[in-house]
């Protein structure tokens, strides 16, 4: 079944919109640990993948506004086709993924920082979220 450029449109501005405000909330994280006084390797880790959520979400953003101006209806191309955003799509799919993953592991890793008990809780709610967030996003039926 081929997907419609109306669908890929209305897909592309949810996207830039969800990676939007995950990027924002990701940079938060990153400017916050920047002025922070702890340089330890945890804390350090959590400023890693904060960075590459970030990034990624913010290279996700740019490739959804490339699907969406090619979609939109009156354009500046005509004639357009899924071939004409191929590289775009391939590109802010794959960010977002990574972005999901290393915000995923950013939670994760946030309550090591307090405690044994703390982390073990941080972790699961962590790996819980990634494994529901990928569950929705599949058409697995239970």
């Amino acid at each position: 079944m081929e997907i419609t450029l109306q669908y890929w449109n209305t897909l592309a501005n949810q996207t830039i919109l969800i990676s939007s405000l995950l990027s924002g909330f990701s940079i938060t994280v990153v400017a916050n640990l920047l002025v922070s006084d702890k340089n330890d390797k945890l804390t350090n880790s959590i400023l890693k993948s904060a960075t590459l959520s970030a990034g990624c979400f913010l290279v996700s953003v740019f490739a959804m506004i490339q699907i969406s101006m090619i979609t939109t209806p009156g354009g500046y191309l005509k004639n357009v086709a899924t071939d004409d955003f191929l590289i775009p799509r391939i590109i802010g799919m794959a960010t977002f993924m990574i972005g999901l993953f290393s915000l995923a592991i950013m939670i994760s890793l946030s309550g090591w920082t307090k405690s044994k008990k703390i982390g073990n809780f941080t972790t699961t709610i962590g790996v819980l979220t990634l494994v529901l967030i990928f569950i929705t996003m599949t058409r697995i039926s239970f």
